[in-house]
């Protein structure tokens, strides 16, 4: 089992390939916050981590107090850092759960979301899980919801199939990076035109290898 509390340690590392990555989803995240309608901001990250994308960008973020947080993780250890993070930050709106992500049901009152983080993610399941997690996202968002998600490059390249699998769900792209990281960094961003009809996915929508 991967170490997930050590493996954020790599975010602090300058120029790292986590590093590199956090910055471009910040990049994103920040920019969809600033493009989201006006009114109340429905954020939902899933497998948040120590979330330190959304704390990294949130407390100074011009739309802070338009957005409404809810970060879901199952580690009991990152879930806390997440959450002391957050209440120092003063961001009251944002709630940290410890709970099990591939489940819909363990975030569904948050629901449907404005902006959808699916981040750390796709290079840890299989295939069909990452597809059945793209089609799934249309029924986690509102329309204009602005999905970000990452996946490694590394060979065979998934990342034309996840793109794809997007665009059959119903998304627009907006974006994809892939910078020339150690681990072959992807950073995808698309845009909902039309959510799904019927009820949330049952899940589990992944199993983490």
């Amino acid at each position: 089992m991967r170490d997930w509390v050590a493996w954020h340690e790599q975010y602090e590392q300058p120029g790292s390939p986590l590093r590199v990555r956090l910055e471009i989803v910040s990049s994103h995240l920040s920019a969809a916050l600033t493009g989201a309608p006006r009114g109340r901001i429905s954020l939902v990250s899933l497998c948040a981590g120590q979330a330190l994308d959304v704390l990294g960008v949130l407390p100074e973020h011009p739309r802070r107090s338009d957005v409404h947080a809810v970060l879901v993780e199952s580690n009991p250890h990152n879930a806390a850092v997440a959450r002391q993070r957050a209440a120092a930050a003063g961001l009251a709106a944002v709630e940290v759960r410890e709970a099990d992500a591939s489940m819909p049901s363990a975030y569904a009152d948050a629901l449907p979301a404005d902006v959808l983080l699916l981040c750390g993610i796709f290079g840890n399941v299989s295939n069909d899980d990452i597809r059945r997690t793209a089609t799934a996202a249309a029924a986690l968002g509102r329309p204009d919801c602005t999905v970000i998600w990452t996946r490694h490059r590394r060979a065979p390249d998934l990342t034309p199939q996840i793109r794809g699998w997007f665009a059959d769900a119903g998304f627009d792209e907006l974006a994809f990076e892939g910078p020339q990281t150690e681990t072959m960094t992807g950073v995808g961003v698309h845009r909902l035109r039309q959510p799904a009809a019927g009820p949330l996915p049952g899940g589990p929508l992944f199993t983490f290898r």
